[in-house]
């Protein structure tokens, strides 16, 4: 049967000649991998360009259920990026967020509030002309509640980390700084030096880590470093 949805490309391998194997988290399904034909092939006229990571699409799939592969029957832009992939520092977290979204959503079933999350996400922070450096720390607390996984408070990130073995050079003001990410809109201003920022994250990582098997190691953080430096 025919469904549609909307979803969010995470990456996609190419398979045999022409084709790719693209993950896929929609908002109907949850995280699916999708095999598209002939989309590399001379006559395909950019279509590659709609399974580019973190773009949001809508789709027309055929689903069955247990299925390894499924298929798509049609494929647009359901918003077209007009930043991220043109800003050099967008692009850089974009990458980041890419590769953390394909850790954290591996085994995600059906979340349409996830889903709804994230696609709003990246629509606001292809919005905005300023306070990008820090959108990614504020994306990751807030993605918290949808997983499930949600501190009740800065205090209790702080004392939950403490607990599993990390030390705070800077407790108090690390505290302020997860309370403003928690609570504060995505995109609003939060003052934060480089290396205070890198810390913050390194403990973010770190909290995701403690409640979901499997993150590993984090290699676009080079590329994040390198381009908010």
């Amino acid at each position: 049967m025919l469904y549609r949805t909307r979803g969010i490309v995470l990456s996609y391998i190419k398979y045999k000649e022409t084709s790719i194997i693209v993950r896929i988290f929609t908002e109907a399904f949850g995280m699916q991998s999708y095999i598209v034909n002939s989309v590399r092939s001379a006559k395909s006229r950019g279509k590659m360009a709609l399974y580019q990571p973190l773009g949001l699409l809508d789709l027309v799939v055929y689903h069955k259920s247990g299925k390894d592969l499924q298929r798509i029957s049609e494929a647009k832009f359901a918003y077209a990026y007009s930043s991220i992939p043109f800003e050099p520092v967008k692009t850089g977290v974009g990458i980041f967020l890419t590769e953390m979204l394909s850790k954290i959503l591996r085994e995600e079933s059906q979340n349409e509030e996830l889903y709804d999350f994230v696609h709003q996400a990246m629509v606001i922070f292809d919005h905005l002309e300023k306070n990008v450096s820090n959108f990614h720390l504020q994306f990751l607390m807030k993605c918290t509640g949808y997983l499930g996984i949600k501190p009740q408070s800065a205090k209790g990130f702080i004392e939950e980390l403490g607990k599993n073995g990390v030390h705070f050079s800077t407790l108090e003001t690390e505290r302020a700084i997860i309370s403003d990410l928690m609570n504060k809109s995505l995109g609003e201003e939060i003052m934060l030096s480089s290396q205070l920022r890198r810390d913050v994250l390194s403990h973010i990582i770190k909290f995701y880590q403690i409640h979901l098997s499997g993150l590993g190691e984090i290699k676009s953080l080079e590329v994040l470093k390198e381009v908010l430096s």
